[in-house]
């Protein structure tokens, strides 16, 4: 037993990192979706819902916070069809991003994890879980420009049995700088947000 008690204790030691190195991996990499904190106009095609357009804001969080980001579909006159709303956090003992979005009265729903690589954002999301067709999409940004990005992203409806290549495609194109939501710093904003 006492064997067993040490191997474990080595091995949950070997698999929490120190922070120093949560440290340098935060330092590495808080800011890999800086790219996209600002407004965002998009087109979009989607192999089940055809083309659709639409607008992207993100701002960062105060505090060098995580990034809160709204995903809007609209119409040829501006009303809303869809729109939903996602936190991105860094996980620093994980070394990977990691998204959750919610829909209005759905809830918290569609986590993701997330990594940087070779100059591309990728993601794998799970969406619809708890619903009769769930998903799961591997998503790109990529061709990343300070006013331009595109993000594709496949599909598999069979838990990653096999995919459907392309199932969406986005173009984006900056409208706005970059942004921050500032920090409520004292007693008195915050009574008078109230």
């Amino acid at each position: 037993m006492h064997f067993l008690l040490i191997v474990l204790t080595a091995w949950m030691a070997a698999a929490s990192p120190t922070r120093e190195q949560m440290k340098a991996n935060y330092d590495a990499h808080h800011g890999d979706f800086d790219y996209l904190l600002g407004d965002w106009e998009f087109t979009a095609t989607n192999q089940q819902y055809g083309k659709f357009n639409g607008y992207w804001s993100a701002v960062r969080m105060a505090d060098d916070g995580p990034i809160l980001d709204e995903y809007r579909i609209v119409d040829d006159k501006g009303g809303t069809i869809y729109v939903t709303r996602t936190i991105r956090a860094y996980n620093a003992a994980r070394n990977q991003w990691e998204l959750i979005s919610t829909d209005i009265g759905t809830g918290l729903q569609n986590f993701g994890t997330g990594q940087l690589e070779a100059g591309e954002m990728r993601i794998e999301q799970k969406f619809g879980v708890g619903t009769p067709t769930p998903s799961v999409s591997r998503i790109r940004y990529h061709d990343i420009k300070p006013d331009h990005f595109l993000w594709n992203a496949d599909r598999s409806t069979d838990d990653g049995k096999t995919w459907t290549t392309n199932f969406q495609q986005i173009e984006a194109r900056r409208i706005g700088p970059p942004r921050s939501m500032a920090p409520l710093t004292n007693r008195s904003q915050r009574s008078s947000a109230n």
